[in-house]
């Protein structure tokens, strides 16, 4: 496969993941909460697509996307939203809380951004060759504690790419209703350079991101990447309250999965959906089937 091949192929696995699990919920397969990241794609696959084998991800509520990017298993994604024994984290994490490799997330805004610096600091003191990679969202933007945070790293010099995932809605208020000022300037005032993109195409991402980690390596310092970006699907699995009309105008401008496809033959097209389709089923299918996890140690 080309890389734009394989580019397509990570944005559709993880669309019809996030799809599926979303019309699981309706059929009570799932318990709780989830937050898919249909629509922002190409952030995903783009930036972590970069990223060199020990560097460290910190995610966050929407990580199912970065967690199939970085290779994780769609079947143990499955069967950990499901609580199941051979879920990522044993059934015992959910939606929001995995581990695997050198991925994290956290469902706490802003929590991880802290632990992000402090781990970025640690690498660094150990001398090795590891940045980290931390994602959050516009909504982030609101919590003080992110602050202190690019402060150390600033102050520091920490490895660390910052990204933000700017859809333009915090939960079910837009941005403009609750961020004052330049997300930009809010890095640059503690001397963290910071790349701002407004793009659906993974390859420019991919282009930009390869180059501010070389960066975030070379120079051992951090870097800020904004990436204007939109969410097709609800905050969690229900709760959107934008008009239909408006969602169905930012798929047909901006759909990232839709771009790609118009630089690939019809058959590759057609091969990949089908192989996909036939992946998402079986992870579930297989998932289903599997021992509910254990409830010892549980208090």
């Amino acid at each position: 496969m080309t890389l734009e091949e394989e580019y397509y192929r990570d944005m559709l696995r993880i669309r019809r993941f996030e799809e599926t699990v979303l019309e699981e919920f309706k059929r009570g397969v799932f318990s709780g909460t989830t937050h898919t990241s249909i629509g922002q794609e190409a952030d995903a696959v783009g930036v972590i697509r970069q990223l060199l084998p020990d560097d460290i991800i910190l995610t966050n509520h929407r990580c199912h996307g970065h967690f199939l990017a970085y290779g994780g298993d769609m079947r143990a994604l499955c069967a950990e939203l499901m609580g199941r024994q051979t879920g990522v984290c044993g059934g015992r994490g959910g939606s929001q809380h995995i581990h695997y490799k050198n991925l994290y997330s956290n469902g706490v805004q802003g929590g991880i951004v802290p632990i992000a610096v402090g781990m970025a600091l640690a690498e660094k003191q150990k001398k090795s060759d590891a940045a980290v990679t931390v994602f959050i969202g516009d909504g982030t933007l609101g919590e003080g504690v992110i602050y202190e945070a690019f402060n150390m790293a600033g102050l520091w010099s920490a490895p660390l790419l910052i990204v933000v995932e700017n859809n333009h809605i915090a939960q079910t208020t837009p941005t403009d209703f609750a961020l004052a000022g330049d997300v930009r300037m809010r890095f640059q005032a503690f001397g963290i350079p910071a790349l701002e993109l407004d793009t659906s195409d993974v390859m420019e991402i991919a282009g930009n991101s390869f180059q501010l980690m070389r960066e975030v390596h070379e120079d051992y310092s951090p870097r800020a990447l904004i990436l204007n970006t939109q969410r097709f699907g609800p905050h969690s699995k229900g709760d959107d309250t934008r008009p239909e009309d408006v969602v169905a105008l930012l798929k047909e401008q901006r759909d990232p999965i839709t771009l790609m496809e118009k630089r690939l033959s019809a058959d590759f097209v057609d091969s990949i959906r089908a192989a996909v389709e036939q992946e998402v089923k079986m992870a579930f299918e297989t998932a289903m089937g599997d021992p509910i996890a254990s409830m010892e140690g549980r208090s």
